[in-house]
């Protein structure tokens, strides 16, 4: 995709990598509606950055994504790029008394549904646009999971075989899919501590990779990976997927 001259939506926007590559698009010239469920935090972003623009989204609103499809197709119908970024994690302990699949419920309904249903949304307003790319979020994680996030790494290994297929359907339409595959990066995904873990990498160093690759065009198979995504994305392929696997979930 081009970096510049862009009309992109980006869902969950309103924080962490959402947020930060918001600001990147919008650096690098283009027109970007930002969307999330908090108003208030859409409010601080448009107030920080004139030119930006806020929607709400809320799925868990059944009214809400068809609000929004609509509102874009009458205010921006040059819209050529979608990021579904939108994500939610939650550990879960199956051992526990009383553990039940609400959490996993939850992170279905966000990490699946909710991609699959704002591309269903607005896949229309897509096609047909020059330089028309939709990117989604998924997670190095897709590819050797922790144990202690099942739901949440099954989730980012769907989208990554589904937008392998979306990819193929689409490619004489033509709509280009990426797939960002982020590392443990220094965001509140799992809560405060994993936004100062040292152990995370910086979210503005990932998002300035990011930003190079697309520029470069430095995606083969449709996969945005920075540096520190790869050992683990080809850690089945080079025979260290047990021992990697046991690295990240000891005992």
């Amino acid at each position: 995709m081009k970096t510049t001259g862009n009309t992109i939506l980006i869902t969950g926007a309103t924080s962490g990598i959402g947020r930060a590559l918001a600001e990147a698009f919008h650096d690098s010239g283009n027109r970007v509606i930002v969307s999330g469920r908090r108003q208030a935090l859409l409010d601080d972003m448009t107030a920080r950055r004139p030119g930006l623009i806020g929607m709400p989204l809320d799925l868990d609103d059944p009214a809400s994504l068809p609000r929004l499809a609509e509102d874009v197709r009458a205010r921006f119908p040059e819209l050529n790029v979608l990021i579904a970024n939108a994500g939610i994690s939650r550990a879960e302990d199956v051992t526990a008394d009383g553990w039940d699949a609400s959490d996993a419920q939850s992170i279905v309904d966000t990490n699946i549904m909710g991609v699959l249903r704002v591309m269903a949304a607005l896949l229309p307003v897509l096609k047909g646009q020059p330089d028309a790319a939709i990117i989604a979020t998924s997670s190095n994680l897709a590819f050797v999971p922790r144990a202690d996030f099942p739901t949440y790494c099954a989730s980012k290994a769907f989208l990554h075989s589904w937008l392998q297929s979306m990819r193929h359907q689409l490619r004489k339409v033509p709509v280009e899919v990426l797939e960002l595959a982020p590392p443990y990066v220094q965001t509140e995904l799992t809560g405060g501590g994993q936004a100062s873990d040292p152990r995370a990498m910086p979210l503005a160093v990932y998002v300035a990779e990011v930003m190079q690759l697309l520029a470069a065009k430095d995606h083969p198979r449709g996969e945005v990976l920075v540096e520190r995504d790869r050992a683990r994305r080809w850690a089945e392929r080079d025979s260290r997927y047990v021992a990697t696997f046991a690295a990240m979930n000891p005992g």
